[in-house]
């Protein structure tokens, strides 16, 4: 039995009409997922499955914390994630039809849908697209010591290009950049 059975929903033999789904995500999960920006994380994802006689409609709703490196201090830190969106599953021919921002096809043979690949893209959909340690209480939580050999670092550079003698032939060609 492979891990990814674990996220299937059997629906045929389903009655027309909702029917709710639990999924736990956790680092074992990410494990099977090659180059994952998340390593670690613990997230609770409730799918609700409307069967149509056309289409299941499903809505995930995603809420948990991942674990993710500081863009500012490069230390680990949780992040909250939550995130609440719906797929369409159509059933057909593969080749007959595109998929949609929100609609998948799947043949009218099949019997179930595995949700691990759509979960983990969910799961990092809902990441923020900058990771800093969050504000607790207005102060900035991020590793200080780090912070200040960063600016070390970058004070440094900055002094070695102003000491950096500049070739004259190039100094009349900056002056010409300056102008305009």
């Amino acid at each position: 039995m492979s891990w990814k059975s674990k996220y299937n929903i059997e629906f045929k033999g389903l009655k027309e009409g909702l029917h709710e789904y639990q999924f736990e995500v956790n680092e074992k999960f990410f494990e099977h997922f090659e180059e994952s920006m998340v390593d670690n994380g613990e997230v609770s994802v409730k799918v609700e499955l409307e069967k149509r006689s056309a289409f299941l409609r499903l809505s995930f709703a995603l809420e948990g914390w991942l674990e993710l490196v500081c863009d500012r201090c490069l230390d680990n830190y949780n992040q909250n994630v939550s995130l609440e969106t719906e797929l369409f599953v159509k059933f057909g021919e593969e080749d007959a039809f595109e998929e949609g921002d929100n609609v998948i096809w799947v043949l009218p043979e099949e019997h179930a849908i595995n949700l691990a690949q759509i979960i983990y893209e969910y799961v990092t959909l809902s990441i923020p697209l900058r990771h800093v340690h969050p504000d607790e209480s207005g102060e900035n939580s991020c590793n200080q010591e780090m912070i200040d050999r960063l600016n070390n670092i970058t004070q440094h550079e900055a002094d070695d290009d102003e000491e950096e003698e500049i070739d004259p032939r190039w100094a009349a060609l900056k002056n010409l950049k300056n102008n305009n």
